[in-house]
Parts: C-alpha cells; structure tokens; sequence
C-alpha cells in the first residue's frame, strides 16, 4: 500500500496525447480509443481525471502540436497539469493536484512511454504512490532509427518490467484496461 497516509483514492492521469506527441506513434488510433473509454469509466464512477501536457521547445504551447487530440476531450472541471519535463511530477502542481484529491494511486495512460510515462511512473512510486501502469494504454513513436528498441518492444519492456517493479510500502502493477480497478 501507498505511503501516503490519511489518502484512499485513485485517479486517472492522461499523459501527453496531443497532436505533436502521439500522432505517428504505434497504435495510437487503438491507444486513444482505450484511454477514451477508461476516460468515460472514471467519470462514471467519480475517479479523477487528471490531464498532463508537455510543452517545450519542440512542442510549442498553443500550436496544433501542443493541442490534446480531439478525441479526447478535457471536461473543465478536470485538472489540466502543464509540464515542460518528462516526469509529471517535476516543477508541476501534479502533487498538489492529488493530493487535493486524497488520492495515493495512480493510474497511468498516455505517450510516450520511453520518455513521459517512464519517468511518470518512476517518479510517482519515489513520491509514494502505488502506480498502476495500463499496459494497452500507452504508446510512443519509432526511434529505432537512433538504436532504440521498435515501439512494440519498447512497450512490451516497458510492461515487463514495471509488472515486477518493488518499493517498500508501496504496490506497482501492470493491468490492461479491462481489468482496471479504481477502488
């Protein structure tokens, strides 16, 4: 269980699925379809909602690229967190966001999953949450080109190994969206 005490809630996090970020990646048609749903489950059962965007000198704030992708739409009373770094949690008011919410488990979806959600997820379970990581739900592009792995390895990977990832007081775990549990 989470280390931290007096909170007993999950959220939802939709991590970087803008335009400039998630529109040549593998399987991003199948990725935002998946998050819309888990999207429309959490509001159904009052789960919170919470929107990441990058921006930085490649992905300018307010450019198409910057923008969430229009089938995933923000409802305005969720909280949008803006980043300029690949973890969530560094120089952002994600923390204070959560903890706002009594939340100390994280549900993480998005793009891209060797930078953002990577980082995101390492940086939550340090911080003492439980992170659960929804293994059809994130995505990233092809940068085999540079020698990196091709995205379904890097997300096959990436499943693996947070599936056996430890921290004392704290649970870290690998579900498909199906078998997400937000209570």
């Amino acid at each position: 269980m989470s280390t931290l005490e007096g909170r007993d809630a999950s959220a939802l996090l939709v991590i970087d699925v803008q335009n400039g970020v998630i529109g040549g990646a593998y399987r991003s048609d199948e990725v935002v379809g998946t998050i819309r749903s888990l999207v429309d489950r959490a509001r159904v059962e009052g789960v919170p909602v919470v929107w990441i965007q990058h921006s930085d000198e490649n992905i300018e704030e307010g450019t198409d690229a910057w923008q969430y992708v229009p089938e995933l739409v923000r409802a305005e009373s969720e909280p949008l967190v803006p980043k300029h770094y690949a973890d969530a949690f560094e120089e952002t008011a994600l923390e204070q966001v959560l903890a706002d919410a009594g939340v100390d488990r994280i549900v993480v979806t998005g793009s891209q999953t060797d930078e953002c959600i990577r980082s995101t997820i390492h940086g939550g379970l340090t911080r003492g949450y439980d992170v659960t990581l929804v293994g059809d739900a994130h995505t990233t592009e092809d940068l085999s080109e540079w020698g990196a792995p091709t995205p379904d390895l890097v997300v096959a990977h990436t499943n693996l190994y947070w599936g056996n990832h430890r921290a004392p007081g704290r649970e870290a775990a690998v579900v498909d969206a199906a078998d997400v549990r937000f209570s």
